[in-house]
């Protein structure tokens, strides 16, 4: 498997390690990662991570507006200014940086979140509301697909 899927929850130990989860692992190992690149989600109150990948795409998205634009500086910032590499000990663990862990708000536990080429990290009790929140509109836009499939089909009959 080349992609971060499922929903692991762990906890912080007292020195604030945690556990990457052993199925991640081997997706960073099939990557290349030396490290984990994580910086804090500019969309939610969460932590975004992965290997080689993920830092491909950061610099593909940044590539694509003009050097020295505003908004290429200001993406830079945001993606490569925030990103911290945290090294991976032999027993597949990582320390947050108290700037993330401050981001996210995570304490004493962590939910680890595939999203195919990368992972998010969030404290697990607002990743319940998060998945709570984005179910209803999965299942808000499912009803409008199937509305206008629905008037479609109509529309040609």
């Amino acid at each position: 498997m080349d992609r971060f899927v499922s929903t692991y929850t762990m906890r912080l130990d007292a020195k604030g390690r945690v556990s990457i989860p052993a199925p991640y692992r081997m997706v960073l190992a099939k990557d290349g990662a030396d490290g984990l690149y994580c910086h804090p989600s500019l969309a939610e109150p969460a932590l975004d991570a992965g290997g080689n990948r993920l830092i491909g795409e950061i610099d593909t998205l940044i590539e694509s507006y003009p050097p020295y634009s505003e908004a290429r500086e200001e993406l830079a910032a945001a993606l490569y200014g925030t990103s911290e590499t945290l090294r991976i000990d032999p027993e597949g663990r990582v320390v947050l940086t108290e700037t993330l862990k401050a981001h996210a708000a995570i304490t004493d536990q962590v939910a680890f979140v595939g999203l195919g080429h990368k992972f998010r990290i969030w404290e697990p009790e607002r990743l319940k509301a998060h998945l709570a929140e984005a179910t209803q509109r999965v299942r808000e836009l499912r009803r409008a697909i199937g509305s206008r499939a629905e008037n479609q089909r109509s529309t040609k009959a």
